[in-house]
C-alpha cells in the first residue's frame, strides 16, 4: 500500500508540475525588420527591450549604411551604424552604435515600439526608486544605476554602490545595460569600453542622452544636438 501511495503521489506531482509549466506564459520577445529577436522586460507599467538594437534597416525597409572608416563617420550628415571597434564578433550582445540621424528619422524601432522619450526614462527611474531598486534598498534619491547595469563587463570600481563595484549584485531590474561605449564625432574613434553606456532618447525633434558609467550610482542625462556621435538604442513598447 505504501508503494502504491508513493507512486500515486509521484504521478500527481508530475501532473501538477506539467500543468504549472504549461500555464506559465512564455517570455515576451520582439523581432525587428532584419529578423533579430530581442528579449524584453516588463518594469512597472512599461515593457522595454532587454537588449540593444542591432537592425540595419528602418521599419519601412529602408537600408542604412555601415560606416567603418573614421573620417567618413565624422563627416556624415545621414543615418549610419557601426559595431564597436568595427568588429561584430564579440560585440553582438552590445548591439550596434547609431548616429543621431538615425533617431531623427523616427522609423528605427520595430512597429509597435519607439525610441524612448525622456519622460519614458523618468517613469522607469521613478518606478525603480519607489520600489526599492536603489543599491541600498532606500526609496528616495536616485541610486538605481546598479539595478539596470549588467552583472559583468564594467571596469572595476572600489566605491560601494557604484556600477563597477560588486557587479554580481547588478541588474536587479532585468534591464541588463551593457557597457557598450560610444563613437566620437570628431575623430570617428571609439571610447569608454567598460566605463559607460549611452542610450538615445527622442521627443519633439530633440535628442536627449541617458546613460550610466562604472564609477557612479546614479544615471546621467542631458540634451544633445550633435548628430554625429554613435550611441546605443533601447526601444520601449508603445
Amino acid at each position: 500500500m505504501k508503494k502504491i501511495a508513493l507512486s500515486l503521489f509521484g504521478v500527481l506531482f508530475l501532473l501538477a508540475f506539467v500543468a504549472c509549466k504549461k500555464d506559465k506564459p512564455a517570455a515576451e520577445t520582439v523581432t525587428d525588420i532584419d529578423g533579430n529577436v530581442y528579449k524584453t522586460i516588463k518594469i512597472g507599467t512599461q515593457t522595454w527591450m532587454a537588449e540593444n538594437l542591432k537592425t540595419t534597416r528602418f521599419n519601412d525597409g529602408t537600408a542604412m549604411p555601415e560606416v567603418p572608416d573614421n573620417a567618413a563617420w565624422s563627416g556624415l550628415l545621414t543615418p549610419a551604424y557601426c559595431w564597436y571597434n568595427n568588429t561584430k564578433a564579440g560585440n553582438e550582445k552590445k548591439g550596434m552604435l547609431y548616429n543621431g540621424y538615425v533617431i531623427t528619422n523616427e522609423k528605427i524601432a520595430p512597429i509597435g515600439w519607439h525610441v524612448p522619450t525622456y519622460t519614458d526614462w523618468d517613469t522607469l527611474e521613478d518606478y525603480l526608486i519607489a520600489n526599492g531598486f536603489n543599491y541600498d534598498g532606500t526609496t528616495t534619491g536616485n541610486k538605481i544605476a546598479k539595478s539596470i547595469a549588467a552583472t559583468s563587463g564594467w571596469t572595476l570600481d572600489n566605491t560601494f554602490g557604484n556600477v563597477g563595484n560588486d557587479q554580481a549584485t547588478n541588474n536587479k531590474s532585468g534591464f541588463n545595460a551593457l557597457s557598450a561605449g560610444y563613437r566620437n564625432d570628431v575623430t570617428g574613434e571609439f571610447s569608454t569600453p567598460g566605463i559607460s553606456t549611452v542610450f538615445y532618447s527622442y521627443y519633439n525633434s530633440i535628442i536627449y542622452l541617458k546613460g550610466i558609467d562604472n564609477y557612479n550610482y546614479k544615471p546621467f542625462g542631458y540634451p544633445n544636438n550633435n548628430l554625429k556621435q554613435g550611441y546605443s538604442i533601447r526601444c520601449i513598447k508603445d
